[in-house]
């Protein structure tokens, strides 16, 4: 068989896309995957983040909950949950080690800007502002 012309263009299109999403694909579950993999404690960032979100749980009130969801809002529904789970993580972790009683609104702030990476402080920034919260308070968190 002789691929000529079109066909050919368009077959070799069709192998770019594929090696270029299965590259993708790969690259988000090896990342998932490292993720899952035991520290030195024995235990892994989502063993962590699971402990955490169990150990403070209860701490949370429906405001606290709305507030994170409204600040997750601008991430893609594809990653909102996880953003959530990763978010909230950090929150237990920081109330768990200032043994807070519940979970505030500066935990909340605190928390969301030490578990994103910098390069998302800018979406946060505008989502602050448009809640009309004063971020003066957070700017050495952002740094």
């Amino acid at each position: 068989m002789n691929l000529e012309g079109w066909f050919l263009w368009f077959i070799l299109f069709w192998v770019f896309i594929l090696i270029t999403l299965m590259g993708i694909g790969g690259f988000f579950m090896f990342r998932k995957f490292l993720k899952a993999l035991p520290k030195q404690d024995g235990k892994s960032d989502l063993d962590w983040q699971n402990y955490y979100l169990n150990k403070t749980i209860h701490l949370w009130g429906e405001n606290e909950k709305d507030l994170l969801n409204e600040l997750v809002s601008p991430v893609p529904d594809l990653f909102r949950q996880v953003a959530k789970e990763k978010i909230a993580g950090k929150i237990g972790e920081i109330a768990l080690k200032e043994r807070a009683k519940s979970i505030t609104n500066d935990l909340i702030i605190r928390g969301y800007i030490l578990a994103t990476p910098k390069r998302d402080h800018k979406f946060l920034r505008k989502k602050l502002n448009e809640m009309s919260i004063d971020i003066t308070p957070y700017e050495r968190y952002f740094e």
